[in-house]
């Protein structure tokens, strides 16, 4: 059964949703996004009956609830970059072995994709703004534990648990978000779909950018970890009162149309997300190290990151914009990928004075490449539901495959030495990408 109603306009007088029935005409084409908001899936899509918006009392009160979730965006990926940027002084202290160091850099994605297919479920059963809240609390407890000594045991027991913790209510968050806005925001999706995803990329840069600055001043590698527990608290804190008010009916899950799996366009979409994975958590885990074994110190390869993530940002806002205008994403696919791989090599083998040139390069291909390879769920389907179905399919599989890019380059440098083994494999990779990319680029759609 198909959601047949969406909101439309918000009484923020009283508080009540007013909902409408799209007088949208379906045409036989899906509408092409003119910005990257259509990329925000409702992964409640099948729920009947369908998932009402958040209950607000006002215009005050919706602009909190719109404070709320882009705080949310604001800490998902600090994770991964903050542990990366002290990954030298943290290996050192706590006296990790090789094989730990790669385990804890690929687990958090790992569970992206093993956590994602349970969002909606949980959301059905609890509601998806008090599955938020939980995520939130796991997610702070997680970044709280992982700097963490156990007597007797020291650090890896903590780091290990708490960077799981953190992956999997990142996951939560990353399948529920997007719905959340897209639901609660239809009168101001530009404007909501682009604070929420700017968000998500600036979560990385400041993680990148900050955590080695608190290393030196602290002098602890710990005190850098901890200090990311604290926005996430805040965000709790500021989430308590949206989730507990929230009421939440009984609702099921009813699945009608394509399906994803048996469509060889769902495929081709789902390995570019695979590859395009491979690459941007790979960025994220090692770039900062690759760096400071160049022989950069700590504090300006934390900022080359944060840079090179910010240059993320621009290519995310206008790639899909630009994808979206031609029925054919063949080429730019193709171009955003190379760029991608090349970046990646040109960071470990270029020469160092040109650095800021190569994570430049790098940043605006990964950017753009991570945010087309998001706006084929719209464009390669005809639908809401079968657009929530591939979604869920590209983040169960892309992010569950994806990290073995960071598990491959982590084993190269374990067992050559270097990161010279890396870069060719990123240059192959950016091949691939750039091959199913070109065909999940063509003018076809899943379910023909």
């Amino acid at each position: 059964m198909a959601r047949s109603h969406r909101p439309t306009q918000r009484n923020c007088k009283n508080g009540r949703v007013i909902d409408a029935q799209n007088s949208r005409r379906h045409s036989s084409r899906p509408q092409r996004p003119a910005v990257n908001t259509d990329t925000l899936v409702d992964a409640e899509a099948d729920d009947v009956p369908a998932a009402e918006p958040t209950r607000v009392t006002g215009l005050r009160a919706l602009a909190y609830l719109g404070l709320c979730l882009v705080l949310i965006g604001l800490n998902l990926r600090t994770v991964f970059s903050s542990f990366s940027a002290v990954l030298p002084e943290v290996t050192s202290d706590a006296v990790l072995p090789g094989w730990a160091v790669v385990v804890l850099t690929t687990v958090p994605v790992t569970l992206l994709g093993v956590f994602a297919p349970l969002a909606p479920v949980l959301a059905r059963r609890f509601g998806a703004e008090r599955v938020l809240l939980g995520a939130m609390a796991v997610l702070t407890a997680g970044l709280l534990l992982r700097p963490a000594e156990i007597p007797g045991a020291g650090h890896l027991p903590a780091l290990f648990a708490g960077t799981a913790a953190c992956g999997a209510a990142i996951a939560l968050c990353n399948v529920l978000l997007p719905g959340l806005v897209k639901r609660d925001f239809p009168h101001r999706l530009g404007l909501m779909g682009g604070l929420y995803t700017t968000a998500i990329c600036a979560s990385a840069a400041l993680g990148a950018g900050f955590t080695y600055p608190v290393f030196s001043a602290t002098g602890q590698w710990t005190s850098a970890l901890w200090f990311w527990a604290v926005p996430a608290a805040v965000v709790l804190l500021l989430l308590l009162p949206v989730a507990v008010r929230q009421r939440h009916g009984q609702h099921k899950a009813v699945r009608d149309g394509v399906n994803v799996w048996r469509s060889a366009v769902a495929w081709q979409v789902t390995i570019f997300m695979v590859l395009q994975a491979m690459m941007s958590f790979s960025v994220f885990a090692w770039l900062a190290p690759i760096l400071r074994e160049r022989g950069v110190d700590g504090g300006t390869a934390g900022l080359i990151v944060s840079v090179s993530i910010v240059l993320q940002m621009l290519g995310s806002l206008f790639a899909p914009a630009l994808a979206a205008r031609f029925r054919d994403q063949r080429v730019i696919n193709t171009v955003v990928a190379l760029m991608t791989g090349g970046g990646f090599a040109l960071s470990i083998f270029g020469p160092l004075e040109l650095i800021w040139v190569w994570t430049g390069l790098l940043g605006l291909g990964q950017g753009s490449l991570t945010a087309v390879a998001l706006t084929m769920i719209m464009l390669r389907t005809r639908d809401g539901h079968t657009a929530a179905h591939l979604s869920g399919m590209m983040q169960g599989v892309g992010y569950g495959l994806g990290s073995t890019g960071t598990l491959l380059v982590g084993q190269l440098h374990q067992g050559t030495g270097s990161f010279a083994a890396a870069g060719l494999l990123f240059l192959a990779v950016g091949t691939l990408a750039a091959v199913f990319g070109y065909r999940a680029g063509r003018d076809r759609f899943v379910g023909g």
